[in-house]
């Protein structure tokens, strides 16, 4: 692993450059979904594949849409085609992707539900995903970066709980006031399984990789220390014990001020900020700490 780190920083990739603190003249681009409908090449490959799911495990087809907008646009980084959501499938859970309305899943709405969980993340269920980083890394320039990526617990657990994707993430917050402990059993188990998903992707080949809180913003400060900023800094320890020198990128969505104490806290590379984020605090506060990325209004 180190060995490879270090010829991706003898290849002068530029993203991770800036993961190093290295400043660029031209700032590495690479856009959030920069695969996916906009695309007509993309909308080809997943007609072909049959389903959302179909795509993300169909490593050939995955491994394609991955690297279509690059060769579009010419991104400075492709990032991997697939879906936070792979993790509750390799932890046993049924998870369905309905055209028109979003992901659904069985619900683990108390403790007893918990129990239909597997102890540990099935490494067969994911491993197509480590094989499309692997068609990916053997395609890409070998100057761009390839990112890999997973979902922060307390975020994926918001699906989980609710068995789809809530206005306001109100059951997984019932869940973790009622019952704490219990709701702390569901994010140790997604940490462990992301820690090994992560590694899995940066053994494959990817050059650096992305903690994903979407849901981060519906968090008051306590509970975004417990349920964002300690699960990410969790993940990025146990990352890095396994894979030494990692890149870390780490993005708590909606997080406003609290996102200093996560930069801080988390022991991530770089942070990435939404659009609703204060540019002086992201320029004369963040900045000054750690790389930011993003704070661009989507529209």
């Amino acid at each position: 692993m180190e060995e490879r780190r270090s010829a991706t920083k003898a290849l002068g990739k530029s993203l991770i450059a800036v993961l190093d603190g290295i400043r660029q003249d031209v700032p590495p681009v690479w856009l959030m979904r920069q695969a996916g409908r906009y695309l007509p090449e993309y909308r080809a490959v997943r007609e072909k594949a049959g389903g959302f799911l179909e795509l993300c495990f169909n490593s050939e087809l995955a491994a394609e849409v991955t690297l279509q907008p690059v060769r579009r646009f010419g991104f400075d980084a492709a990032i991997l085609f697939s879906d936070i959501l792979v993790i509750p499938l390799a932890l046993g859970r049924d998870v369905r992707f309905m055209a028109g309305e979003g992901p659904k899943l069985d619900p683990l709405p108390d403790a007893q539900s918990l129990l239909a969980l597997k102890d540990e993340a099935d490494g067969a269920v994911l491993a197509p995903v480590y094989e499309t980083v692997r068609r990916v890394r053997s395609t890409l320039d070998p100057k761009l970066t390839l990112i890999g990526f997973c979902g922060a617990p307390w975020t994926v657990a918001t699906y989980m709980v609710a068995g789809e994707a809530t206005s306001d993430q109100a059951p997984a917050r019932l869940f973790a006031y009622r019952d704490p402990e219990n709701f702390q059993r569901l994010i140790d188990r997604l940490v462990e399984a992301s820690i090994e998903y992560l590694v899995g992707q940066l053994k494959a080949g990817a050059d650096c990789v992305q903690i994903f809180d979407t849901w981060a913003g519906v968090l008051p400060s306590a509970e975004f220390e417990r349920w964002s900023i300690r699960p990410t800094q969790r993940i990025v320890a146990g990352v890095r014990a396994k894979a030494p020198g990692a890149k870390i990128i780490g993005f708590p969505r909606g997080a406003g001020v609290l996102a200093l104490a996560y930069g801080e806290r988390t022991g991530v590379d770089a942070i990435g900020l939404d659009w609703t984020q204060d540019r002086d605090l992201a320029r004369e506060t963040l900045q000054r700490r750690l790389p930011v990325q993003g704070n661009v209004d989507p529209l």
